[in-house]
């Protein structure tokens, strides 16, 4: 068994070829996809975070909104760029939406990808301590974050509050129980992962990550999930934690689809997503039922992961990419024990 979600950026675009073409669109049409896809029988809805851009940015709204309109389907993000968080104020509306959503969120975060201006976390007001990086950066709101999720007292009381307090050093409100356990770290590289495994964080690896060793994606990716869940384990954590991979998947079940994604097959590729740092990007899979199947018993990532996310390309709809997560469930999934 293995749960099955979706990941959409939220894009939206003036042309006329897109059925996502405002802001209001993008929000709207992402709370209409959850509610499909948990009547699907889909298990997650996902949202990337991108800043300055035609894509879903600010996640929290948009989390506590899915929330409100579902009662199953996990909520999620992947990933949400640390860079630009302040971690208090993250954690008090993070715990709001988990609320909301009844405890349904699971958090990716990460250091995040190459944005559309240069140093945005700038504009945030957010600037690296003497000789740290951007990253480092990331990885310490990440871990502040972490801390206060723990819903233990930090803050100095008034003595003379507003309000009533509880006796004690004060916590952040509202606290939402189990969040902790539920938030995700998006590796690109092995030491990240590790990183996140010590710390306790789940595990996301997306559809590329920096080539380690020349190897296709999904070899890289499955030493990196061995990587992590060793380091996990030498943490003692108690719990068992739970790694999710991204793939676009296609299953070719009728003219419309072929006509989007029956252009051939295509393969992994190697290239520079920052300089002086070569990635390997992953294949898609389009092809009929049984052919998709036969592929997908070969890729050693997703025989890894607990969890599949399937990349969306919203601006086709709601309904097209209800279909889209439909066939994966109905034609693909059953025959590979996922279902």
């Amino acid at each position: 068994m293995k749960k099955i979600g979706f990941l959409s950026f939220g894009h939206w675009s003036p042309s006329t070829q897109s059925q996502t073409r405002s802001a209001s669109d993008a929000l709207l049409q992402s709370i209409d996809l959850a509610v499909a896809a948990e009547e699907l029988g889909a298990d997650g809805a996902y949202f990337r975070v991108h800043h300055f851009a035609r894509q879903l940015a600010s996640p929290f709204p948009l989390l506590a909104a899915v929330g409100a309109r579902t009662s199953r389907i996990e909520i999620g993000t992947a990933v949400i760029d640390m860079r630009y968080e302040n971690p208090l104020y993250m954690a008090e509306d993070a715990g709001a939406a988990d609320l909301i959503a009844g405890g349904r969120l699971q958090l990716g975060i990460s250091r995040g990808s190459p944005e559309q201006v240069i140093d945005g976390w700038r504009y945030f007001g957010y600037v690296p301590q003497d000789g740290k990086s951007d990253a480092d950066m990331a990885r310490n709101h990440a871990e502040v974050f972490l801390d206060v999720l723990r819903g233990e007292g930090f803050a100095q009381p008034n003595p003379r509050p507003m309000f009533p307090n509880p006796p004690g050093m004060l916590r952040l409100e509202p606290f939402s129980a189990g969040l902790r356990d539920r938030i995700w770290w998006g590796a690109a590289t092995n030491a990240t992962a590790e990183w996140a495994g010590k710390l306790g964080m789940n595990l996301q690896s997306s559809t590329l990550k920096f080539d380690e060793s020349g190897q296709p994606l999904h070899i890289q990716q499955a030493e990196q999930i061995r990587a992590y869940r060793a380091a996990w384990k030498e943490a003692g954590h108690a719990r068992e934690p739970r790694v999710s991979v991204s793939r676009s998947i296609f299953a070719l079940v009728n003219d419309r689809d072929r006509a989007y994604f029956g252009g051939g097959s295509s393969e992994d590729h190697f290239g520079y997503i920052e300089p002086e740092k070569l990635a390997v990007f992953g294949r898609s899979y389009a092809a009929e039922p049984d052919v998709l199947i036969d592929q997908l018993k070969e890729d050693e990532a997703i025989a890894e992961a607990d969890t599949l996310l399937l990349t969306v390309p919203n601006q086709l709809g709601v309904e097209y990419n209800a279909h889209v997560i439909g066939a994966i469930l109905k034609h693909v999934a059953p025959a590979l024990g996922w279902r």
